[in-house]
Formats: structure tokens, sequence, C-alpha cells
């Protein structure tokens, strides 16, 4: 959980933080799969918190939603947006148009048809929402916004742009967000989502390897690794193989974009994720792929309170980059 403020002059400043750890099976392909552990987990960040703020931005995996680009006359009406955007639905939803929640937003005037607007449409089922706002309220919460969590990534992307040429323009950024049991690749080009895919990769392999290794429970396995108490012969047995795993992967995840589309090309990695805070994996990367290589850190720009710690929050800043795109969404325009 993560609490941004206003502190003036556009900018934003990092108020509070919380992490607190959820079981690898409590989430099952996007879908709660333990309620009450989740919920008891949104209870502990919540307290960590220590905040009055009780109003939460969400976000749906982007495998449990269907996105689509259209085009709405420029001149229609709500009541006629909202017949194409039905009748859109219609079409690409698999299941009753009741048991759906949907929403667009309109993009901008077409390239090539001014008269046109582009619009980009989402569709979720309904139970997916509903499973995520019950879980706010069943901790003490209140979700004021549904977002979807390739959504927010662009969101964060927009924080750290400026540490790239030309703040990124015309060129194509591929955002590894590393997870504990899966990494998403969003690719970017000018800001706009070109290609995304999830590969079975994550966090929870070095663990799992961890407590294989030096004879540990998986809890006891993890905990070790946080606090780096682990033996001398980690970092070469078991930390090195890993990171050497991860940037090959990362290799083939590229190869898959650039057969899958029409580019041929990647300029800049960002590594996100709590596995992209493990010193040494940027260089580790770069040296695989040869592509430039950077740390995500949404919060560079950003003032911090005196509630946070600045270097813990730099080293924890990759796992945050999601929180963080959706921490944003308070400050959209009205």
């Amino acid at each position: 959980m993560l609490e941004l403020a206003d502190s003036g002059n556009g900018m934003r400043r990092v108020e509070r933080y919380a992490i607190a750890p959820l079981p690898k099976d409590a989430v099952q392909e996007g879908a709660i799969a333990k309620t009450e552990v989740v919920e008891a987990a949104m209870r502990e960040a919540w307290k960590l918190l220590d905040t009055r703020t009780r109003d939460v931005a969400m976000a749906l995996p982007a495998s449990s939603v269907i996105t689509k680009k259209i085009m709405l006359p420029g001149s229609a009406s709500e009541a006629e947006i909202e017949t194409q955007i039905n009748a859109e639905a219609n079409q690409v939803a698999s299941f009753p148009l009741g048991d759906v929640s949907l929403d667009y937003q309109i993009l901008g005037p077409n390239a090539k048809n001014p008269a046109e607007n582009d619009a980009l449409l989402v569709l979720a089922r309904r139970e997916r929402v509903e499973e995520r706002v019950a879980l706010a309220e069943a901790a003490g919460l209140k979700t004021v916004i549904m977002d979807v969590d390739a959504f927010a990534t662009l969101t964060a992307y927009e924080q750290m742009a400026f540490q790239l040429p030309d703040n990124g323009k015309g060129q194509v950024i591929a955002i590894v967000d590393i997870g504990a049991n899966s990494t998403h690749v969003n690719v970017l080009l000018d800001n706009q989502m070109v290609y995304q895919r999830e590969h079975a990769l994550g966090g929870n392999t070095l663990t799992s390897e961890i407590s294989r290794r030096f004879d540990l429970p998986l809890e006891e396995a993890e905990d070790t690794k946080r606090k780096g108490l682990l033996p001398d012969s980690y970092e070469s047995e078991v930390l090195q193989p890993f990171l050497d795993s991860v940037a090959q992967e990362i290799g083939r995840a590229l190869q898959l974009f650039f057969s899958a589309t029409s580019f041929q090309r990647v300029d800049h990695i960002l590594l996100a994720g709590g596995c992209a805070a493990i010193p040494g994996l940027d260089d580790v990367v770069h040296g695989k792929v040869q592509t430039s290589t950077l740390i995500a850190n949404p919060f560079s720009k950003m003032a911090v309170s005196s509630h946070v710690k600045a270097r813990q929050l730099a080293s924890e800043a990759p796992a945050l980059f999601v929180a963080c795109g959706l921490a944003l969404r308070r400050f959209d325009p009205a």
C-alpha cells in the first residue's frame, strides 16, 4: 500500500507505504483463491501504513480484462456513445453483458480521420471487480477506483521518463515487472502500449531454490533472503545462476516481442517488481541483451515525508511500481 500527497507546484510527496507478505497460493492467475488470507494481508498493510485514509485504488490483472481500441464520431452525443460502446462490448465479450463491468476512455482525434475520436474500451467480468471491492470493504477500506495493472504501469512510467534521452520520445521501452510468481512485459512507444505478455518466471523460484539448497522451510527461506543472512556460498551457487536465468528469460521475452510485432529493437529496459531490487540484476540483464537497462524508481523526483526512510524507499521502489501508478490516479484531472 502506498499513499501519495500533493506537495505543491504539481509535485508529489511519498507520504507513507507498507508491504505485507502474501502467501504464493493466495492469488492464482489473477483470481482471489484465499479470501481470508488476502483480507488479513490488506488489514496488516493498512495498519502498518498508520493513516486515516480509507479510500483506495485497486487494479485487475491485465489477464482478467478485455481491451479494444475503437473509433467514436467526434460529434456523437453521450447517448449515441453509450449505444456504440454497448454494441462493441457485445461483440468482444464472451459472456453476457449483464455479467460485465465496462468503461471507456476517449484518447483524442484519430490521426487519419480527425472527425473521429480514438477510444479505448475495457471490460471485465463483474465478479472479478466485485471480489476485490468486497475484500477492501471487509478490511475497512473503500474502493474508489478500479484500474488495470498494465495501465497503472504506464502511469508510473511517466514519473521516470525524464531519466531517458528526450524523455523517451520515439523510443521503444520494455517495462519488465518481475513479481513473485510471474513476469509481465509491457512494451511502450511514445507512452502507448504496443505489446504485453505474461511469463511464468518469478522471485518464488529463487526462494524455492534457497529452501532446497539450504534445507529451509519456504517461509524461513524468504525471511532469510530478505535479511541477507544466507551462507557465503549463496551468491555463487544460488543467486548468480538465478540472475543468469532471469536475464536469459528476458532475452527470450524480447525475441517473442520481435517475432509477434513489426518491431526489431528495444531502446531501454526498465526492471520493476520485487526481484528488480536484487543488486546486480540490471548489470546481468544489460550484459545478456546488450540493451540499456534501468531499475524502475518512479519516486526519484518526488519529495519524501518524515514518515518514510528515503534509502529504504529507494531499494523497495521497484516493488511499488504498480502501486505508484494506482496512487497517482488520485491526481487525475476532474
